[in-house]
This record gives C-alpha cells, structure tokens and sequence, in this order.
C-alpha cells in the first residue's frame, strides 16, 4: 500500500478490502458494485481506491500477507519455544482461513511479481524455523525444509476448506493440522 496516503485512508483501503475479501469468500463472483455496497460506500467511493478487479485482487492478496506478517510477529522465535513454535503459528493462521485460502484460489495473483515477494517474505521466516527444528530434532532432516513449509502450507488450505464447507468444527482444526504434521495418519503407536 503507499505510503503516500494518509492514515485514515489506510484504514479505510483497510475496511473496504476486508470487507470485500468477506463478500468474496461467499460469492467470488461479486461485482465491485456489489463489495461497494457491502462495505457501505458508493462505487465512486470505491473506485477512489480500486481501479479495476484485477487492482482489487492484488490489494487484497497484499493486504492477507500483512495480516499473516502481523500475527506472526505475535510468535515468539523458534529459538525461544522450542517446539512449540509450529503449534503456535498453526493456532495464529488458522482464524485466517477464509481469506488465505479465498486467495490461493484466485489465478490472478500467481503472476504478479509484487505479490510473489511478499508470499516469499512470509514463508522465510517459517522455513527457517523448521530448518532450526530440523537441527534440533523435533523434524526429520532427511526432508528438505521447503517440502515440510509446503507440506504445512497444504494442510493448512485443505482444513481451511474443510471448514468453510462444515466439514470439521474451526474450533478443533488446528488440533486437526498439528495432529496430522506431526503424526500422520498410520493408526497405531508405531507411526513410521
């Protein structure tokens, strides 16, 4: 977002994308008419702050990176917590859900270079705190550390849908995530 606008216009820019990414979720097919009168404001209104769905979208892939970047930053260090860190991280992203996985549906983002670089931001951090729990012994190191990112990043959107479908209660899906990363599904004690 630039860093030209004014404080109250980032909140509002702010307002309208999470008050579009909320309609989206329900109905990607929403016109900008549509998430102008969602978000209580006329479509010049709008338009003062999104040219066109294709600007739309970008904003909104934009605006779920700083989302996710601010909850992690609530994430004390791997080097602090040990093992709990992954725990932690699913709990923070998985209330995120629905806009994150809204967002991995939408093709449009995967060619944009801006937005390449501010997912790459977000996964470095997490990439290098498996790789520190690869060292320590709580993950396999005969996996690379980005199969194991990737790994997360899935279970993740696969609950994430999960949910949003009703299949699994939100409350019991990061239990869900963390059970599955670290144990698999083999039945048994003997979990290879």
């Amino acid at each position: 977002m630039s860093s030209g606008r004014t404080a109250a216009k980032e909140a509002k820019l702010r307002a309208i994308l999470d008050a579009a990414t909320e309609l989206l979720v329900e109905k990607p097919t929403a016109s900008l008419n549509d998430i102008a009168e969602y978000a209580g404001i006329g479509i010049a209104t709008l338009h003062r702050y999104i040219e066109s769905r294709e600007q739309l979208m970008l904003q909104l892939g934009l605006r779920a990176v700083e989302v996710v970047e601010e909850k992690l930053s609530r994430i004390r260090p791997v080097g602090e917590i040990g093992g709990d860190y992954i725990p932690e991280l699913i709990e923070a992203l998985i209330p995120l859900g629905d806009k994150i996985n809204f967002l991995a549906k939408e093709t449009s983002l995967h060619y944009s270079e801006e937005m390449g670089a501010a997912e790459a931001r977000v996964k470095e951090p997490i990439r290098e705190a498996i790789r520190s729990l690869q060292s320590g012994g709580a993950f396999r190191e005969d996996m690379s550390a980005d199969w194991i990112l990737e790994v997360l990043y899935s279970l993740l959107f696969v609950t994430w849908q999960q949910v949003h479908e009703g299949r699994i209660a939100g409350k019991s899906a990061a239990k869900l995530v963390i059970d599955t990363l670290y144990h698999g599904v083999a039945a048994g004690a003997d979990r290879r």
